[in-house]
């Protein structure tokens, strides 16, 4: 019997290649999202068009070459993989969709409605553990749109942020837990940066976050809504679950872009440490799950050569979570409802 019901795994995107066109295209659809540079359209434009995706296209086309595979970008590969593991253990079928590039969500809502044309509701899983403006509610705000206007008739609902999820947190813990067995001086959380300001808009108490002191360890509805707090939290759990001392773990954000952005920067961080005799760093980027330009190129090879020409020993990069088994029965449970 074909299930009522189809499931789509949202996800950031990639340029459809290397080339310096490509990622004109992709940087200029990304970055002009009003959720990503909060600024009126014609500054954005102007800022975007103007200056930012003629001076990153070629320099990311580069970056883009170091990590691209015989079947394209690892991101929308893995994502594929993730798609094709999710449905040996559901019944429901699964289809992906990116933000930004292809394949786009309204393709993924139409390859569902050809799997079963009769399709009653589509859950959408967007493939990011914590709620930002810019990753989370962009793929949710676009989804609606998208849903709304080809009017489907299809039921839309999502899969809420994960990040204090117990299936997550175990994926995640045990993930990195075989990279522990050898010495270390410090495992490094780099997250994924967003601007202070986004922090503020995303408070719906409009007084708590980045206001008060020890704001993220302060009970407040804000939480539901805030990255910092999320991600301070994904951290607190995991370090737990691992019996990792405080003395040995540490929080930084990287991919940052302007000025005002959270703080501390992974890379400065990375070329302090080796001074601070943090030596043998194990560093993992907790925001994606699937591994991807951020992961690949920023942090496994310019942050080791950062850290390396510091002074650093050792730099191990533990994977994302990509398509490891506790992380698609994790999945399975988010998008079927059927969690312990």
């Amino acid at each position: 019997m074909t299930s009522k019901k189809g499931i789509l795994l949202m996800n950031l995107g990639s340029p459809d290649s290397t080339k310096v066109k490509d990622l004109r295209k992709y940087l200029g659809q990304f970055l002009m999202d009003e959720r990503v540079i909060d600024q009126p359209w014609l500054l954005r434009a102007l800022l975007v068009k103007g200056i930012i995706v003629p001076f990153r296209a070629p320099k990311s086309a580069e970056a883009y070459k170091t990590i691209w595979t015989d079947k394209g970008s690892p991101l929308i590969e893995i994502t594929r993989q993730l798609k094709t593991a999710l449905e040996e253990v559901i019944e429901e079928p699964v289809e992906i969709a990116m933000r930004y590039g292809s394949p786009g969500t309204e393709e993924g809502f139409n390859s569902l409605l050809k799997r079963n044309p009769s399709l009653e509701e589509v859950v959408a899983l967007p493939l990011y553990p914590h709620y930002a403006m810019s990753s989370y509610e962009t793929a949710v705000e676009y989804a609606k749109e998208i849903h709304k206007k080809k009017k489907y008739s299809f039921k839309l609902s999502f899969v809420k942020p994960f990040f204090d999820e117990p299936d997550y947190l175990n994926a995640l813990a045990e993930n990195i837990r075989p990279y522990l067995s050898e010495p270390y001086d410090q495992v490094l959380f780099s997250y994924h940066g967003i601007p202070e300001r986004h922090i503020r808009k995303s408070d719906v108490t409009g007084c708590h976050c980045l206001q008060v002191e020890n704001c993220c360890e302060v009970p407040s509805t804000a939480h539901a809504y805030c990255y910092r707090h999320q991600v301070f939290t994904t951290t607190k759990r995991v370090t737990e679950i691992l019996n990792i001392p405080k003395d040995k773990y540490s929080i930084s954000f990287q991919s940052r872009l302007g000025k005002g952005w959270l703080t501390p920067f992974t890379d400065v961080r990375l070329q302090e440490l080796p001074a601070e005799g943090i030596k043998k760093l194990l560093i993992l980027c907790p925001a994606f799950v699937s591994d991807c330009l951020e992961t690949l190129e920023e942090i496994n090879i310019r942050g080791r050569e950062e850290f390396m020409n510091a002074g650093g020993e050792l730099y191990t990069m533990i994977p994302c979570l990509n398509v490891s088994p506790l992380w698609v029965k994790a999945i399975a449970k988010y998008v079927t409802g059927n969690r312990d």
